[in-house]
């Protein structure tokens, strides 16, 4: 028996979301949250936590997984190598579900379909070594009517038109920015131009997955120029009369709502 009527969805920043279906279930998305300078809550605040989906090992997506189960005795979806890395810090090995692209899996109730990503995942080992293995990107089956679409850092391919076709995500969340303010931890020559996608690419990953919202991402601040460079591009495709996602953007610590019906709607509260 549901418990609400809608489906409730929170930015955390970067890259970090909370969902909580219509049954009361919160599933976390790759939960960056205590070293996220945006983010508004503590990992430790929950009542409860009854599913952590992570995308690939990166500092800024990894995040409080491990702290999570460790707290919650909550299930975990993930890849390979992150699997690895938390049952080398001591978290149970049972609790953790591996899957990697095409392998669609339920846990907790809950389905969660891996879908291809082109980025790179490694992590550096309790032991010092280093573990690399298959990022994703994954659609959380969250409610009737709600396909929420994680991009997990991909960069722009032409086959998301395919996976729009096979799985029809009506939600999902696209990054298009660097988050400034977390840069430094991975010092490097140089400069990043652009994020994994450009908004431009961005605009267009968006419109090709056939998405009814898209919620830009991987920024801490949303008053980011590329933010705003996001909404430009996408309102160009709309002038070409091309068929695009309505485009909410969120501060950490923003809620949508989507009523059973369809169509989210932003709650500040």
């Amino acid at each position: 028996m549901p418990l609400s009527d809608k489906t409730s969805i929170r930015f955390f920043g970067v890259a970090a979301y909370e969902i909580i279906n219509r049954l009361g279930q919160r599933i976390l998305l790759d939960p960056f949250m205590s070293e996220n300078p945006a983010c508004p809550v503590a990992f430790d605040s929950f009542d409860h936590v009854d599913l952590v989906v992570v995308s690939h090992a990166a500092f800024d997506h990894l995040g409080d997984t491990e702290a999570l189960a460790r707290r919650y005795g909550c299930p975990v979806i993930c890849g390979g190598e992150v699997k690895a890395y938390l049952v080398a810090k001591g978290i149970d090995a049972e609790t953790i579900r591996a899957t990697t692209w095409g392998i669609r899996v339920e846990v907790a109730g809950i389905e969660v379909q891996p879908v291809e990503c082109h980025h790179w995942s490694q992590i550096k080992m309790p032991d010092g070594t280093f573990a690399s293995g298959v990022p994703m990107a994954f659609i959380v089956y969250a409610d009737e009517g709600v396909r929420f679409y994680h991009y997990g850092d991909t960069a722009i391919f032409s086959d998301l038109k395919l996976q729009a076709e096979l799985y029809q995500p009506t939600i999902g969340c696209i990054g298009i920015a660097n988050p400034q303010e977390i840069l430094h931890r991975n010092p490097m020559p140089g400069r990043m131009v652009t994020a994994e996608m450009s908004p431009y690419e961005g605009a267009l990953a968006a419109q090709w997955l056939g998405l009814e919202t898209v919620l830009p991402c991987h920024y801490c601040n949303p008053m980011d120029p590329e933010v705003a460079e996001f909404e430009k591009h996408l309102k160009a495709l709309e002038a070409k009369r091309m068929p695009v996602p309505r485009s909410i953007v969120l501060k950490p610590g923003d809620w949508i709502e989507i009523p059973a019906g369809g169509g989210a709607v932003r709650n500040a509260a």
